[in-house]
């Protein structure tokens, strides 16, 4: 069996976004040369996300909105994390969307259902954070 492990660096410039790092992950797979497999995929960071779903912007507009519905950012004082920071609600935004995604590896492709696609989600940007990339197998 092979492993493979690669982290991968994104800054959002606002406070939340999301970004579709699909094809980051699927140049990580190829690098890998594993063929039959489990790729693992997470946010190295308390305030940020992956996860899997479609790409379609009025989607990511519905996330924006329930997650705030959800998850206030303001008022801060409302959150008693916040003393140093006003990030409680990034925090809980990505209890919400997740902190990974698994993914199995056949022939040397992610086996996707239709339309899926691997997002890096942000809640409290402004500031480079880290994924990381394993992939194990054959």
């Amino acid at each position: 069996m092979k492993a493979y492990h690669k982290e991968l660096t994104y800054e959002v410039p606002t406070r939340r976004g999301l970004i579709n790092i699909t094809q980051d992950v699927e140049r990580c797979l190829q690098e890998s040369g594993i063929h039959e497999g489990l790729l693992l995929c997470n946010a190295m960071h308390i305030t940020a996300s992956v996860f899997i779903n479609d790409d379609e912007p009025g989607l990511h507009e519905d996330y924006e909105k329930w997650l705030e519905r959800l998850a206030p950012h303001a008022p801060v004082d409302q959150y008693k994390h916040n003393g140093y920071e006003d990030n409680a609600d990034a925090h809980m935004k990505r209890q919400i969307m997740g902190r990974e995604v698994t993914i199995a590896v056949t022939g040397g492709q992610l086996h996707f259902g239709t339309w899926e696609q691997i997002f890096y989600g942000e809640f409290d940007g402004r500031r480079p954070k880290r994924v990381l990339v394993k992939i194990i197998g054959e």
